[in-house]
């Protein structure tokens, strides 16, 4: 499999490349049609948006830097790229046009299903992006549109629920490195992350001719949905060029990242064995012989302090960095989008918030175990860190316990709470959203900064699509592009 993964990939950038060259055929030759197996192209797409991104990180409080400021980790953010238009959507775009020419429903469903992926991420980043008329650059639109977001979010639902209709057990899906062409597996990613879009939005009680509550309620009721580890939404590396773990031999993560105090607590104070899965003793522990399952032999540094205080931490060998699996570990874990855990604590705050029938409680559980089965999955020797561990006895645990009958900003202090202590390198910015929207977990913040909203758009916008571009922000912002303005979903 992993040299399968490897070729794929190999074969796909070639055709990749090829198709770029008969690009000077097209326009010599109008009856000359470059076309490319959009199996190649699913693997490409595939690999790009299953990437870790380590930013997110900082900004929610997992970690901290010691050899400068960095702009995540104070909140002092500016702009942003639209890179994804052309790393991830361009590619999927032609994938759905090759499907098309050979009837393969199952390739335009995936393809709407990585549109609707890539084009929540920006609107969440930005606000009101192009949607409408984006990626239509052979149809000659080069300054598109934005739409709203509000029209972007319904859409993507849209979009989703087109996808789920399109999937079938008939056509092949070939080139797939995340399901290994199991349509059935796609389902359920498309359906669940429907639900993921639906539960961003708790803010709002419609979003276009959708009514959210309801909308989640008749998914989660009638259509197929994550119900194991099994299912979850995410890459798996292989040790092989171009296929290896994100942060693989990224020296950084060796030399200068650290463990966060404000995430590392949350576990020492629960008793969680998972830290030991996050990070590494402090050097005056490992000096000391202590165990690796001591949790006094872990500590972290302050999110808000200054660099060179959490550096002075280092000095005193008192504090912990990442653990080196994250970039010694040429396969390490498999990075998700969208993990079973998570879509169990969607389900539980939906059930607080009485969206759904059942118990929160139950959802809640179940997110959490989910959690512990996937770490005593994929790290390596999980008998050194989870040995006599009882994950039915850790959730009696009087910070961990949940309680329906709490009131409801209790009961998402807690899923919220759980949600975050499962997305170490996990599911990109989502605990960062999840932050704004709901207040937990309570970040620490400097004092006289507050958390951003959004990013600023790129600069190549105000170059090339300035008329656009003005008026999408007099329309949202009042004609003001900074990190601290509301954008819809947030309102």
């Amino acid at each position: 499999m992993k040299n399968t993964i490897k070729l794929l990939f190999a074969t796909g950038l070639l055709s990749l490349t090829s198709c770029e060259s008969n690009l000077d055929t097209i326009n010599e030759n109008p009856n000359d049609k470059a076309s490319i197996d959009p199996k190649f192209l699913l693997t490409y797409v595939s690999k790009a948006a299953f990437q870790v991104d380590g930013d997110n990180m900082y900004a929610s409080r997992m970690m901290i830097g010691i050899d400068g400021e960095n702009v995540y980790q104070y909140m002092k953010w500016n702009d942003a790229s639209f890179g994804t238009y052309t790393t991830g959507l361009l590619n999927t775009v032609k994938m759905m046009q090759e499907a098309e020419k050979i009837n393969n429903k199952n390739y335009l469903a995936i393809g709407k299903f990585y549109r609707a992926y890539h084009f929540f991420n920006l609107s969440l980043k930005f606000g009101s992006i192009p949607y409408s008329e984006a990626v239509k650059g052979e149809s000659g639109i080069t300054q598109p549109k934005y739409d709203s977001q509000e029209t972007v979010m319904s859409g993507i639902l849209s979009e989703l629920k087109e996808a789920n209709d399109l999937i079938n057990s008939n056509d092949k899906i070939e080139g797939d490195i995340i399901y290994y062409g199991d349509a059935s597996k796609w389902k359920k990613l498309i359906n669940s992350f429907r639900l993921k879009i639906l539960i961003t939005l708790s803010k709002k009680t419609s979003v276009g001719n959708y009514n959210i509550a309801a909308e989640f309620a008749s998914i989660a009721g009638s259509q197929p949905l994550m119900t194991s580890i099994t299912d979850n939404g995410e890459l798996k590396f292989a040790d092989a060029a171009d296929s290896r773990y994100t942060m693989f031999n990224n020296s950084g993560y060796g030399s200068s990242l650290y463990m966060a105090d404000y995430f590392i607590n949350m576990f020492k104070d629960r008793q969680d064995p998972r830290v030991f899965t996050f990070a590494a003793q402090t050097t005056s522990a490992k000096e000391a012989g202590k165990p690796v399952t001591d949790f006094t032999g872990y500590n972290g540094g302050n999110p808000v302090s200054s660099y060179s205080d959490n550096a002075a931490l280092v000095a005193a060998k008192n504090i912990s960095k990442v653990n080196d699996r994250f970039y010694k570990d040429a396969t390490n874990e498999p990075s998700s989008v969208l993990s079973y855990s998570e879509l169990e604590f969607i389900l539980a705050e939906a059930a607080a918030r009485g969206w759904i029938s059942g118990s929160a409680k139950t959802h809640y559980d179940n997110g959490v175990k989910a959690s512990f089965t996937f770490y005593q999955t994929y790290v390596k020797n999980p008998n050194l860190y989870f040995t006599g561990f009882d994950v039915n006895q850790y959730l009696t645990n009087p910070l961990v316990i949940y309680d329906n009958g709490a009131p409801l900003q209790n009961q998402l202090d807690k899923i919220m709470t759980q949600k975050y202590m499962t997305m170490f390198h996990q599911a990109q910015w989502t605990s960062y959203y999840d932050y704004l929207r709901t207040g937990y977990p309570n970040y620490p913040l400097q004092s006289g900064v507050s958390a951003p909203l959004r990013f600023r758009y790129p600069q190549a916008e105000y170059n090339y699509n300035s008329l656009n571009l003005k008026a999408a922000l007099a329309a949202q912002y009042g004609g003001n592009d900074n990190i601290n303005s509301k954008p819809w979903w947030l309102q």
